[in-house]
């Protein structure tokens, strides 16, 4: 059962990512198409019709940021209740075991003592 839900969520994460992206994807062509068609249907002059489509796919990619974090966010979710580890949790982990195998080393090799006179 919770195998199922993790997949549910790990799928409409990737949904959510696509779609943004997809969203972001809107090429200078197609821009410049839609400032044409938006020019043509009503009375707007092109530059206010290039700012509207400039301020919409710059929404578009704003949100899509969003989109990408919080789906980052449930797949770390989805990672911490598998039970695996971040590639920083990892090098951290891994600087600490040098830390402290250095520590142990340098507790198991005497001390040189200065001779006495």
């Amino acid at each position: 059962m919770a195998e199922a839900a993790d997949g549910r969520e790990r799928g409409l994460a990737e949904e959510l990512l696509y779609a943004g992206v997809g969203a972001v994807s809107l090429t200078k062509a197609r821009a410049d198409e839609l400032v044409d068609e938006l020019v043509k249907r009503g009375r707007l002059t092109r530059s206010e019709a290039r700012e509207i489509v400039d301020d919409m796919t710059g929404r578009w990619r704003g949100e899509a940021g969003r989109v990408g974090e919080r789906a980052s966010a449930g797949l770390a979710g989805v990672m911490r209740e598998l039970g695996l580890v971040t590639r920083n949790e990892w090098e951290e982990l891994e600087l600490r075991l040098a830390q402290l195998e250095h520590r142990l080393r340098l507790l198991e090799t005497p001390a040189e003592r200065p001779r006495p006179v």
